[in-house]
């Protein structure tokens, strides 16, 4: 990471002699059959036509799996990228091949900007789905503006049913305000609202089946996600429960559950009890990972490229944008990066000993 990051290795990727290897191979992709950027193509042939931007590293909420207990150190103001660079990098990207863009944070909907952001994303043309990951609490409020600037997608996230217990994984109050958001977004039509809920044993796996009650009635996608290890959250494998042992405990009260079909780089296995209006999904990042359809990218709110959520290689965009680069720099450096992708992450025991960024500095 430290020499992807170095003056010298970013100087010498933007030396004369890379430029028209670059032209070259954008002329090579013009004149053949291949119909997304090789810049965006990993080794394995995946490619990553979904694009998550964290927009800040600040959040409202303080979530244990999210959140060191004594919190982050924030990145400077003027370290983060400004709304002028997201938006350079997000045409690039979209310019490129990216279908898709989800803004994550910290908390994005507290970046006063985001209106202006998403109305800006909606004029890219090529880009078909703008989608936001929110803590809800100020999502009600939000809501119509979201709407009218273009947001397409929304996913909330909710840990537990219950007003106390909900404050104690979050360690702020709020409950209330996240379930108003939730059923403003279907009243406005978002189908299905997502709602993201991470299982952590003895905490809320006792609240599984409530979960899946809510979706007899509301057109959302409750999405059980497997408790994932990063710095500062204190993971334990016993933690954790697996996809597995979540689907028995549900097909116990539910035995005719459904399977439902996936598309291709879906992250979630989804089921659906018959008759009702909603359905339930699983993220099985931990016992059962789906590296090899993996289509996703990662900026962080300080400009460097993720091209795994579970690595820690990370390139910086902001520093390369900054010095002045041009577009085809850029997309040498992306392409570079996404070259060297691995096959798949390291598995949850190798990850919980790697170092990387806390989930809030990341962005999911």
């Amino acid at each position: 990471r430290s020499a992807w990051q170095s003056e010298g290795l970013v100087m010498a990727l933007l030396s004369s002699s890379s430029i028209p290897q670059t032209r070259s191979r954008r002329q090579r992709l013009n004149d053949s059959d291949i119909p997304f950027s090789a810049f965006l193509t990993d080794s394995f042939g995946r490619r990553h036509s979904y694009l998550r931007i964290s927009l800040t590293e600040k959040c409202n909420l303080r979530c244990q799996y999210c959140m060191p207990e004594e919190g982050v150190k924030l990145t400077p103001r003027g370290q983060l990228l400004s709304t002028s660079e997201v938006l350079t990098l997000a045409r690039l990207f979209v310019q490129e091949g990216v279908e898709k863009i989800r803004l994550t944070g910290g908390e994005p909907l507290i970046r006063p900007d985001v209106l202006d952001i998403i109305a800006e994303l909606r004029k890219l043309e090529g880009l078909k789905t703008i989608a936001v990951t929110t803590n809800g609490m100020n999502l009600a409020r939000l809501l119509p503006k979201l709407k009218e600037s273009g947001l397409d997608l929304i996913n909330i996230s909710l840990d537990s049913l219950v007003p106390a217990k909900f404050e104690f994984i979050v360690r702020r109050k709020g409950f209330h305000k996240v379930m108003e958001g939730i059923d403003k977004a279907i009243e406005m039509g978002y189908n299905p609202v997502k709602v993201n809920c991470v299982v952590m044993r003895g905490l809320n796996e006792d609240e599984l089946l409530d979960f899946v009650a809510l979706t007899e009635k509301k057109p959302l996608e409750v999405r059980f996600i497997e408790y994932m290890p990063f710095d500062g959250n204190k993971w334990n494998f016993k933690k954790m429960v697996s996809y597995q042992e979540m689907l028995d405990r549900i097909r116990q009260q539910w035995p005719s559950l459904e399977t439902l079909p996936s598309e291709h780089a879906d992250t979630a296995k989804t089921f659906k009890v018959p008759g009702f209006k909603g359905r339930v999904g699983f993220i099985t990042s931990m016992s059962d990972h789906f590296c090899g359809s993996c289509n996703r990218l990662r900026l962080t709110a300080d400009g460097n490229l993720k091209v795994c959520l579970f690595g820690n290689s990370e390139v910086s965009l902001r520093d390369v944008l900054r010095s002045g680069a041009s577009d085809e720099d850029l997309l040498q450096i992306i392409g570079a990066a996404v070259g060297r992708k691995k096959k798949q992450h390291a598995g949850m025991f190798n990850i919980s000993q790697m170092k990387n960024r806390p989930m809030i500095l990341i962005g999911g």
